[in-house]
């Protein structure tokens, strides 16, 4: 294995992790309107939920955070791995290209399905990937969906990072064409904007996540890694809320996910107020697995749980579709957004 690039992967972590996040949360944009007459039972309700084709039994999953990075990936993969499967959610593994270019790095991988025999996995490629790569992705760990990330500033604040992205829509459409799962394009903590979805509903795209700026800032976490930072683009980005709430409104047909700053159930459900279906927890609960183990993973998890949950039963909502347009109030950068792009 590559020493270098398994390093940088690590570091890569640890910086995820230690970074500054921004002082304000768009989720703290939105309240939720408060019904006081509940009249469900706590024990009958359910938070299964369908996203497409993708049968969930939590509308939380584990997103994508590491890939390629030697025995340390593969324990914190594997131990992800049981948390879900304990919990039962979902999860994604991060980028496979390096396993896609280095055989010794499949294990790093494979440990999830191995771990996790039944649960929904997804697996992850670049938009570099072309779809034999794709598909050989999903074979290395009967994946139930694949996630493409598209990560343009990342890559572009990274000094070994990619420049050239002129086959990234041709790609695209190849894959999903020949893909046998549901495929997600997923930002990498930049949000999608109703133009890029447009975009990519055009080539056949119907599963977006929309990996939105509040949470992993991989901007400050590359420039961490720069003699001469290019800091100007730290706060670079489309905000969670904001971009499911364009999508939501433009694009009904698109079966959305929200990620990026979900920090508990609550911004959980805000997520699905809004109109995703699912969302997604990455450096929170990563931080959480690191600082304090597995065990630790699977309470934190359930706790989740259970705030959304409580949120059911304070909304009269029996199911997660019931969350869709519930009253909810917006200020603020959030509310501005909405009225000039909704």
């Amino acid at each position: 294995m590559d020493v270098s690039r398994s390093e940088r992967k690590i570091d890569h972590i640890h910086h995820a992790l230690g970074h500054e996040r921004e002082h304000h949360n768009h989720f703290d944009d939105m309240d939720i309107v408060h019904q006081s007459l509940a009249n469900l039972d706590y024990h009958s309700l359910n938070i299964g939920t369908e996203v497409g084709e993708l049968s969930l039994s939590s509308p939380l999953f584990v997103n994508a955070m590491t890939g390629g990075g030697g025995a340390k990936t593969e324990e914190i993969n594997r131990d992800i791995a049981i948390a879900a499967k304990e919990t039962g959610i979902g999860m994604a593994v991060g980028s496979q290209m390096s396993a896609l270019k280095n055989p010794e790095e499949r294990k790093t991988y494979e440990i999830v399905r191995e771990m996790n025999p039944e649960g929904t996995i997804f697996a992850n490629v670049g938009s570099e990937a072309n779809a034999e790569q794709a598909l050989e992705a999903i074979n290395m760990l009967q994946a139930d969906a694949l996630q493409i990330h598209i990560n343009t500033l990342q890559e572009m604040i990274m000094p070994e990072g990619d420049r050239n992205f002129t086959e990234r829509l041709k790609n695209i459409e190849q894959i999903v064409t020949k893909s046998t799962v549901p495929v997600i394009v997923k930002e990498v903590g930049y949000g999608i904007s109703k133009e890029s979805v447009s975009t990519l509903r055009s080539i056949g795209v119907r599963y977006i996540d929309v990996g939105g700026r509040g949470g992993t800032n991989f901007s400050k976490v590359e420039n961490l890694r720069r003699e001469k930072p290019l800091a100007s683009f730290n706060n670079w980005g489309i905000p969670t809320p904001m971009s499911i709430l364009e999508l939501s409104h433009h694009f009904p047909d698109i079966h959305l996910i929200g990620s990026g700053g979900v920090r508990h159930g609550l911004d959980g459900v805000k997520s699905l107020i809004l109109g995703a279906k699912a969302f997604g927890m990455a450096g929170g609960l990563l931080k959480v697995l690191i600082d304090e183990g597995k065990d630790a993973l699977v309470t934190e998890i359930e706790h989740i749980h259970r705030e959304v949950k409580i949120a059911m039963m304070l909304m009269n909502a029996r199911g997660i579709p019931d969350f869709r347009n519930k009253a909810y109030v917006l200020y603020g950068r959030t509310k501005e957004w909405a009225d000039q792009r909704l």
